[in-house]
């Protein structure tokens, strides 16, 4: 397996990490701000629509980009400003917000991101090196979810988000490496 390939398998677990710890528990969150599941539900839907619609326009755009690796180092850190929204969030307005900022996030990283890794699978193996990122995906977001119910409940929220905000920016820094040896 190429370098590259193991880089963007740790860049994808780290914010596969990150995300999954609030996952299982978003609903109670928004509660918390003064929402109600019609928010939660709303909330989602911001960033599935922002996701959908853009990912269209930004993937073809993509196209005809030379070099993808800049575009998954610019998307994810738009994921960290996102976490860092978390922070900041107060009401369901604020969520919604936040949501489409993971939503753009999503929209840039995303073709990028399969583009690269497609271009990086060996030959013969890109139905096991492609298990490979649903596998972690998978089981990465089982021990997140886990993970996360157990510090929100013991510790609360806020410091939930600063561990998401702590292991974006580590996944981030990951991303910086995929600009090494002149790939750029």
């Amino acid at each position: 397996m190429k370098r590259e390939l193991k880089v963007l398998l740790m860049i994808s677990a780290m914010f596969t990490l990150a995300a999954g710890l609030f996952g299982p528990i978003y609903a109670v969150f928004v509660e918390q701000i003064g929402g109600n599941l019609l928010d939660a539900g709303g909330a989602y839907a911001a960033f599935s629509i922002a996701t959908g619609v853009l990912i269209l326009i930004i993937g073809r755009w993509e196209d005809r980009v030379k070099h993808t690796e800049k575009l998954i180092v610019v998307g994810y850190l738009l994921n960290v400003f996102g976490f860092i929204g978390y922070l900041l969030i107060r009401n369901p307005i604020d969520l919604f917000l936040v949501q489409i900022v993971f939503g753009i996030s999503a929209a840039v990283t995303t073709p990028a991101y399969d583009g690269l890794y497609s271009k990086l699978l060996d030959r013969g193996k890109y139905a096991s090196e492609w298990g490979m990122w649903e596998s972690q995906y998978y089981i990465v977001g089982a021990i997140a979810a886990v993970t996360g119910g157990f510090l929100a409940e013991v510790y609360g929220f806020a410091f939930l988000f600063k561990i998401m905000l702590g292991i974006s920016i580590i996944g981030f820094l990951f991303t910086l490496l995929l600009l090494r040896k002149g790939r750029h």
